[in-house]
């Protein structure tokens, strides 16, 4: 079975351009690509995996942005009999051949991909610093309904699930439920 992973940052980016061709299966998400474990749709597509499977995802960053992540998903995959091919690096990694330029490569590009990933993080700290100390930074527009997280608590949803369904942190869940309990107190 041939099986597709697409994955960009955010909600507003589109996965269009990540063509891989005929698959038999999709796994798509929208979110950050700096924990293979807080990403479901990842999850998913590695317990569906079977022996014999190929997995195609667009390039090396979109599978991983931390290179202990990476290694982790290829070696999970590759002991399951699932090889993956990363079609932008023209690089495929399997269990039953042992390619030491390709692991270099993907060691290398792993590596990169972490290093861009910390840099746009150090760039963003500096200009949000930058724009606190003009008066400029207001911080980001509350974006996540505290009813629908409380709703989703009541039904007796637990943080994660909730995080997952709404596509935010597991940490705005909680501060959001925090807040909610501060108030009811009121």
């Amino acid at each position: 079975m041939r099986i597709g992973y697409k994955r960009v940052s955010s909600i507003d980016q589109n996965l269009d351009r990540q063509d891989l061709g005929e698959l038999d299966k999709l796994f798509e998400e929208k979110l950050s690509g700096k924990s293979a474990s807080s990403r479901p749709a990842l999850q998913e597509l590695i317990s569906f995996c079977r022996e014999g499977d190929e997995v195609v995802v667009h390039s090396i960053d979109r599978l991983a942005r931390d290179l202990a992540d990476l290694q982790d998903i290829i070696q999970t995959l590759n002991s399951k009999g699932v090889a993956i091919r990363f079609n932008c690096e023209n690089l495929t990694f399997a269990a039953d051949t042992d390619d030491a330029f390709a692991k270099l490569q993907l060691q290398m590009m792993g590596a990169f991909a972490e290093f861009e990933r910390n840099i746009i993080r150090k760039r963003q700290a500096e200009g949000i610093a930058k724009a606190k100390q003009r008066g400029a930074y207001k911080g980001r527009k509350a974006t996540i309904d505290p009813t629908i997280i409380k709703e989703l608590a009541k039904q007796g949803q637990g943080a994660t699930a909730i995080a997952t369904e709404l596509g935010i942190s597991r940490a705005s869940v909680y501060r959001l439920l925090k807040e909610q309990k501060a108030q009811d107190c009121v």
